[in-house]
């Protein structure tokens, strides 16, 4: 058969394609004025996982499952705008690494809303200037980010998502590295490309700003100067890339939380998380724990912080794996609260790999 017989076999599925979309995208209009009309929330994350998890099953090759996962996230971006336009806020500027999570998560055809600061992307959240919002949680690296967990103390929203980021941190300029002078970043990538800046700019002064976005737009108006940022900021500040993939651990990864004010049934593969203060005494945080141990529940994660109302009094932040509505994470959690001053649910939602 000729490439032109082959490539008329193509057109005759493309229009295929195109019809069942539209179709698709119809049924997602009607489906969005029912959730409007019940008062749920638009993005549903364990429908999310359902779509996924059935792609993967469907999908026999020769298309990688990556490449459905990123069709279909667009996919599901243009339904969600066709049932509401969604308002989604994260730490900006644009080309942030907060941005590119967000774009991860929602895709390209949703209102993407750039905040000041944490605090501002979970006050229009609050507000609802914003439906949804993304912010980090914890790198691989660097640890926690401790203002994301002092938001979440006093803050009514829940956990409905997360995303995982693998961050590339690059070298832009528009001068060649051996004129740079100046590197600009956010504290946290200095320290995640901080080997590599002694090796390769020994000279170099650093200089530390808000966010790695913030570095691109000074750059952009500097000469000898170079910030590290992601390849979109490249792209939008008008920045060459000089070295790519300068950090020094090659599995550098962000865990942002999507936070909104809507709750998420059990998928069957979820994760909770929870805070707690203890009673001042010996032993207290082994008690605190005792319940998941009893219930056979697999912690992930704890964190502590100052609950900064009283001297060395503290918050644990845990995430277990389960649902809060699962039978023994729900009897866990009943034992957990008999025992500790405070008990608050941040929310349970899907696992992501």
């Amino acid at each position: 058969m000729s490439i032109q017989q082959l490539r008329k076999k193509i057109d005759a599925i493309d229009w295929q394609v195109v019809s069942w979309l539209n179709k698709r995208a119809e049924i997602s209009r009607k489906i969005g004025k029912e959730k409007l009309k019940h008062k749920k929330g638009i993005y549903a994350p364990d429908r999310e996982k359902e779509v996924l998890d059935r792609i993967k099953t469907l999908n026999k090759g020769p298309m990688s499952y990556e490449a459905f996962e990123a069709i279909y996230r667009e996919i599901m971006s243009c339904s969600l705008s066709l049932e509401k336009p969604l308002e989604i806020g994260y730490m900006g500027p644009q080309a942030s690494f907060s941005n590119l999570a967000a774009l991860r998560k929602f895709g390209s055809q949703v209102n993407y809303v750039p905040c000041e600061d944490i605090s501002q992307v979970f006050h229009r959240v609050e507000t609802g200037e914003c439906d949804y919002g993304v912010v980090p949680i914890e790198n691989s690296i660097e640890g926690a980010v401790t203002h994301t967990f002092d938001l979440l103390v006093d803050s009514d929203l829940r956990i409905c998502s997360q995303v995982l980021l693998e961050i590339e941190h690059n070298l832009l300029s528009n001068a060649p590295i051996e004129k740079i002078r100046t590197v600009y970043s956010n504290p946290q990538v200095f320290g995640q490309c901080r080997n590599w800046l002694h090796g390769h700019l020994p000279k170099a002064d650093w200089v530390e700003v808000s966010s790695t976005t913030r570095a691109a737009q000074i750059v952009s108006k500097k000469k000898n100067a170079g910030c590290i940022a992601s390849v979109l900021a490249a792209k939008v500040y008008d920045l060459k890339i000089i070295k790519r993939n300068i950090e020094d651990s090659l599995h550098n990864i962000t865990r942002f939380l999507v936070i909104a004010k809507t709750d998420v049934p059990p998928t069957g593969k979820d994760r909770t998380s929870i805070l707690f203060s203890i009673k001042d005494k010996v032993g207290a945080l082994q008690e605190m724990l005792a319940p998941f141990r009893r219930n056979k529940i697999n912690l992930t994660k704890i964190e502590s912080r100052p609950s900064k109302k009283k001297a060395w009094d503290y918050y644990f932040f845990v995430d277990f794996q389960g649902h809060r509505l699962d039978p023994k994470v729900n009897k866990a959690l009943g034992q957990l609260e008999s025992k500790c001053n405070y008990l608050k649910i941040l929310g349970s939602y899907p696992i992501v790999e």
